[in-house]
């Protein structure tokens, strides 16, 4: 293999590891946003991976896999809603019992499913080659030579972006996230802004899940998430809660995991433990402050009580 065609397949290869990233990241972007912090990606991120290798095992169509994911998690996003906004649990607390709760849950039904926990070969997501660019060299094969999914990603990254600062939906989001109680006296419903937000966050993480099932690796493992989601919660501080930072951070660290899969096949003299490690601690750098202080949402954890009154 040469130089370039090494060089073409790493980047396609760091594309790839970091969509499944992107989605949870983006999702957990407006929950965040809207001032409920949301570490259940991992939860999401494998609820939606279950659930699309359920809809695809079972039917042999992988858009209804997909729709079950989204289906699925809106749910688990609504149930974190819920939780945080209406009950005013603690964010932390309820995002952990959901990673929990999710880890438990498709195990369980895995076993029963799958009989030995891990789906057999499930249906794939093919790629969708655009004629004339996917002969650019490296970027054809990059940009242009790929899944709906990533292409889906393309256009979620600066559509978000165009939400978040441009629309008065974002505006919307914007201010529950750093001043509910203005927005709040400005007739914004906090709590709906709240809900939308993170439904809509479980909806992006678990696309991310089905990722990981439809096209990275055409089959259920119990816990195949691995960490993602908590990889995917350091890109979204690492990347200052923005839409385009947080999507290359993303990439950052699938660059790392993709390196660290090409220097184990090359047998180098070298404990694979350490480079499985790498990921995470470009993630643990990243959330010490290795790209600066990040300032989150003012409002970010708090609950919001419409009958209490500033002093």
């Amino acid at each position: 293999m040469d130089n370039l065609s090494f060089f073409t397949d790493y980047l396609i290869a760091s594309l790839r590891l970091a969509v499944p990233l992107a989605f949870a990241a983006l999702g957990g972007l407006f929950s965040e946003r809207s001032g409920v912090i949301n570490i259940a990606l991992e939860g999401m991120l494998l609820s939606g991976a279950f659930a699309s290798a359920v809809g695809a095992f079972f039917t042999g169509n992988v858009w209804v896999g997909l729709l079950l994911a989204i289906i699925i998690g809106g749910i688990v996003g609504l149930l974190h809603a819920y939780l945080c906004v209406s009950l005013r649990v603690d964010q932390l607390v309820s995002g952990l019992a959901i990673n929990l709760t999710a880890v438990g849950l498709t195990s369980f039904w895995a076993r029963i499913l799958f009989n030995s926990g891990q789906a057999q070969k499930l249906p794939g997501i093919n790629t969708i080659a655009i004629p004339g660019l996917k002969n650019i060299p490296i970027i054809g094969s990059l940009l242009f030579n790929q899944d709906p999914l990533i292409y889906l990603l393309f256009i979620l990254v600066p559509l978000t972006t165009y939400l978040i600062f441009r629309t008065s939906l974002g505006l919307s989001l914007r201010a529950v996230g750093e001043y509910p109680r203005a927005a709040d006296t400005a007739g914004v419903s906090v709590s709906l802004v709240r809900y939308v937000a993170v439904i809509i966050s479980g909806c992006l993480a678990s696309l991310g899940g089905a990722y990981l099932t439809l096209v990275h690796v055409n089959f259920f493992v119990e816990g195949m998430s691995a960490g993602k989601g908590f990889i995917a919660l350091a890109a979204l501080i690492f990347g200052r809660w923005h839409p385009v930072s947080t999507a290359f951070a993303c990439l950052l660290f699938g660059a790392t995991e993709a390196l660290q899969l090409r220097i184990q096949a090359f047998n180098l003299n070298i404990p694979y433990q350490f480079l499985v490690m790498l990921p995470y601690i470009i993630a643990l750098l990243a959330l010490v402050g290795l790209a600066g202080k990040s300032t989150p949402p003012a409002a970010l954890g708090n609950p919001y009580i419409p009958e209490s009154r500033d002093s």
